[in-house]
Formats: structure tokens, C-alpha cells, sequence
């Protein structure tokens, strides 16, 4: 007996459970994302209006990575809804890039996974969520053929001209220091982006300019000397070369400073992709007045970086996106963490920062394994003072109750009904199997996808039992529990640790 065939029978056009993972579950993207919520959706969401952080806790399969997937397409409903308050959102969940590129900058014996991520900083979080930023803004602008999935936002052309000198000079700075892209070579790209905003760095390369003159009428005179026999009034020749070339001095001054400059944010900056003579040269194309003043991230603190981070925020309340969302997941995928609970603690605590979850226009929200929350209750009253958790909104369990699970698994069904047709996802048991039965056993099961790998090993074991000749249109009550016991018995081994799930 074959599996559509039996969904064909109770009216479903497509197997409601076959795929476990949301990023890449069509029924849950094509319908359930506007109209299944968990029952802490509310609290997590918040306001778009106001952004604000929340932090979440739950086990492997609670999904997280599916609300992470709602928050981003209410959000971005949201911001179609209000033009003038849209939200720019950030997807800070692909930590692999930016752990790589921190690793790199490490001494040999400090490469250890545990040593790598003992020198992670808030700082370094802040550089990653701003290379994304302004990576996805500069894409934007640029009317980039693939612009970067990290980032949502729509920039209209139209709002680009109202960025005034200063702003176009702070999106440069940002773009030197944070554009990430490797689409186009480094330096085609700035320049692309400098015309773009029309700004004329005619004014930054005086010194050059005033070496150059300075130069040609060296030689000037000194040819003139020569030409009229007054040659060996210029001895020694050397001496008046030497003078000849000390126009170049304002020059060879700023080259020494942008060198340094650069060394210092490509010291600093430990999550970038950047050489020193590439930034150097970008940098010699502001005046002395426009950049000395500026932050960069070229210290150890998170000063600057919140500095930069206004300076970002203005540029987006320019063209209309007075708010940031970032999407904080998947930190127990990346290679160097390798689902190592005490790994993601060192990687993840020093964003729990108050001042910084806390940010004027900037709303965080973590999806975050259940094993953390072992850490939080550790932790001594520093840790609780700084991070101030009482105020972020947070889900310290992201539970699924029995009949939460149930719904769920009813509106799948009924998202894969085909045309004119309500199917029940009842109707598909036994009647000897009670309501009250399911919603028990669905409460064991803990979390969606667990109860999703269930109901489909027990329609393939159903349909396996039958031929298609002899149909069955209902599971008994039999496999069911024998199907169950299998699956709680995965599912032991798997909280034990030594199982797949």
C-alpha cells in the first residue's frame, strides 16, 4: 500500500510530516508560518515598533529555528505595512565564517577550540552582526545580482539621495571597515559605492598633489640652471634632489598614518576580511578632518563599536528603517563548537550584556539550546547584574503541552488538504484509539519534530502492513503503540546522549 494513497484517502494532497528540519519544510512555509504559533509567540515578538530582545531556551526539535523563520516573515510583513518604521532584519545564525576568520588571527597554541573562544569579546558579536549589516546595505545600494540572504531589508534609490555629506562619508568608513562581500574585488566595490553617493575625495589627496608640484618646479629650476650654465652653482646636485623631492613630506606622513591606522583596525577587527594595503589605500581618501576624529574599531572595547553602531542606525533612519532586528540561532552547529554546551556558553555569554540587549532601536532575539540554561543557574550575581535577564523577555523552557502538539499536527494536516476537502488528522487512527490517548502520547514526544519522525515511520509502517489490494484506511491501535515504544526508546537514547533521535 502506498503512502499517498492513503493520504489521497482522508483527503491530503502531500505527506504532512515528512520533513523535520523548517528551513527546508515546504507545508510549513507555504501555510503554518502565517497561522501556527507556539504559545509564547506574543513574548517573543514583542512590538515591532519598539524592538526589543528576547531570549529563548529549548531543546533540540522545540523549533526555535521555525520561530526564528515566523519572526522574520512577520517582521518583514510588518515593514511592508509601515513604510516610514520599517525594520532591517538581521539573520546572525552562520557563525563558521566569523569563528574562522577569529581563529586565524590566534597564535598557534591558542587554537584550540576552547582557547579561541576564551578570547571572544561582545565586540567581536557587535563586528559580525555589523559586517552582515553593512554588507546587506551596500548590496542594496548597489543593486548587487545576489545580494546577501543574511539580511532583509528594501532600499529604494530614491532614499539613498537623502543622505546628506557626513552620512555618506559614516557609510564609507562603515563599508571599508564591515563590507564583507567577495562578489567584487574590495577596492572596484568601494569606489562603485563612493560614486554612488557622490563623494568627491578630490580635497583628501592634497599632499599628493602639492609633492607633485612641488617636484615639477624643482626640476624646473633646476634644468633652467643648467640651460643657462649655472649648473655648478647647485653643488652639491644631490642636496638640491633632495629638496626637490621634500614636497612629498605631508604626503609620505599621511601614508605612515593610514598604514598604522589600518594595522590597528585589522588588529582589532578579528572577524574581517581585510589586508592592511587595501584599507590603507580606501582610507587615503578621506581628509585628515573627515577620519580623525571618527570611530573605528581599531581598540578593545565596545565603545566604538556602539558609536559605529549609532552611526549605522542613523543611516537607516535616513531612508526609512529606524529599527534592527537580529536573529540569533543555530549556535551549536558551527565546527568549532560542535554541539559542546560549555563551548557555546564562551561563545554566547558575552553577548548577555544589558547595555547591549538593551540598545536604543536594536531588538536581539536568541533561540538558544536547552543546555544552557544549566550555566545561567550557576552563575553568581555579577553575571545576573550584567546581564540583567529579568528584563529581556526571556522563555526559560520552550515547552510544547500535549495538546499544543496535537493542534499542530491538525494544522499541518489540514494545510495539506486537497481542494475542497477538511481532513482530520482523528480520523486517521482507530476509533478504539481515544483523543485523549493521542494527546498523552504526543505529550511524551516533547517536541515537533519528534512527534513529526513518529507519525511518519507509523504511516510507513502502516502502509507497509498492507498491500494495495487489501487496503487499510486506519492505523490500529497495535502499531501505534508499538511504533510509540520504538520511538521513546529512540528518544531515551538520545537525552542519554549515545542516539540520533
Amino acid at each position: 500500500m502506498k503512502i499517498q494513497q492513503f493520504l489521497d484517502h482522508h483527503g491530503m494532497s502531500r505527506n504532512p510530516f515528512a520533513e523535520e528540519d523548517a528551513q527546508t519544510d515546504p507545508v510549513f512555509k507555504e501555510h503554518c508560518i502565517e497561522s501556527t504559533y507556539h504559545p509564547t509567540w506574543d513574548k517573543v515578538y514583542g512590538d515591532p515598533g519598539e524592538p526589543s530582545s528576547s531570549i529563548v531556551f529549548g531543546e533540540k526539535g522545540s523549533g526555535k529555528t521555525a520561530m526564528r523563520l515566523q519572526l522574520a516573515r512577520h517582521l518583514e510583513q510588518y515593514s511592508k505595512q509601515n513604510p516610514a518604521r520599517r525594520l532591517m532584519v538581521i539573520h546572525y545564525d552562520d557563525f563558521n565564517p566569523f569563528l574562522d576568520r577569529f581563529r586565524d588571527r590566534q597564535s598557534s597554541r591558542n587554537r584550540r577550540p576552547d582557547r579561541v573562544l576564551a578570547q571572544w569579546k561582545l565586540w567581536d558579536h557587535m563586528d559580525a552582526i555589523l559586517s552582515l549589516g553593512v554588507t546587506g546595505l551596500v548590496d542594496r545600494i548597489l543593486e548587487s545580482k545576489q545580494p546577501t540572504t543574511s539580511v532583509h531589508c528594501d532600499v529604494e534609490q530614491s532614499s539613498i539621495d537623502r543622505l546628506d555629506r557626513h552620512q555618506a562619508r559614516d557609510l564609507l568608513l562603515l563599508a571599508a571597515c564591515y563590507d564583507q562581500s567577495t562578489s567584487e574585488t574590495f577596492k572596484g566595490r568601494w569606489h562603485r559605492l563612493r560614486r554612488r553617493l557622490k563623494f568627491n575625495p578630490l580635497m583628501a589627496h592634497w599632499q599628493l598633489a602639492l609633492g607633485i608640484n612641488w617636484l615639477v618646479v624643482s626640476m624646473i629650476i633646476i634644468i633652467a640652471f643648467f640651460a643657462n650654465g649655472a649648473g655648478s652653482w647647485l653643488s652639491p646636485l644631490w642636496l638640491y634632489l633632495g629638496l626637490s623631492l621634500a614636497g612629498f613630506i605631508p604626503w609620505l606622513r599621511k601614508l605612515w598614518r593610514t598604514f598604522w591606522l589600518s594595522r590597528g583596525i585589522l588588529h582589532r577587527m578579528r572577524v574581517g576580511l581585510r589586508e592592511t594595503n587595501s584599507l590603507r589605500q580606501i582610507l587615503s581618501h578621506f581628509t585628515a578632518a573627515e577620519i580623525s576624529s571618527q570611530p573605528l574599531p581599531n581598540k578593545d572595547s565596545t565603545d566604538d563599536r556602539y558609536e559605529l553602531l549609532l552611526k549605522f542606525q542613523g543611516i537607516l533612519q535616513t531612508i526609512g528603517y529606524p529599527g534592527i532586528i537580529v536573529l540569533v540561532d543555530r549556535v551549536d552547529e558551527p565546527h568549532l563548537i560542535n554541539g559542546s554546551a560549555e563551548l557555546m556558553k564562551a561563545l554566547l555569554w558575552p553577548m548577555l550584556d544589558n547595555k547591549f540587549l538593551k540598545h536604543p532601536g536594536l531588538g536581539l532575539k536568541l533561540m538558544l539550546p536547552m543546555e544552557l540554561t544549566r550555566f545561567i543557574e550557576r552563575e553568581e550575581r555579577d553575571f545576573y547584574q550584567r546581564a540583567r535577564l529579568d528584563k529581556q523577555n526571556m522563555i526559560p523552557s520552550f515547552e510544547w503541552t500535549g495538546e499544543a502538539l496535537y493542534d499542530l499536527a491538525t494544522a499541518r494536516v489540514r494545510a495539506c488538504a486537497a481542494a475542497g476537502v477538511q481532513p482530520k488528522l482523528r480520523d486517521m487512527f482507530d476509533t478504539s484509539l481515544s483523543e485523549a490517548r493521542l494527546i498523552e502520547t504526543f505529550r511524551q514526544l516533547r517536541v515537533p519534530r519528534r512527534l513529526f519522525k513518529f507519525l511518519y515511520r507509523l504511516l510507513v509502517s502502516h502502509c507497509n502492513a498492507h498491500t494495495d489490494e487489501t487496503p487499510s484506511w486506519q492505523i490500529s491501535t497495535s502499531l501505534y503503540e508499538s511504533t510509540l515504544a520504538v520511538s521513546l526508546k529512540e528518544q531515551d537514547a538520545f537525552d542519554r546522549g549515545v542516539g540520533a533521535g
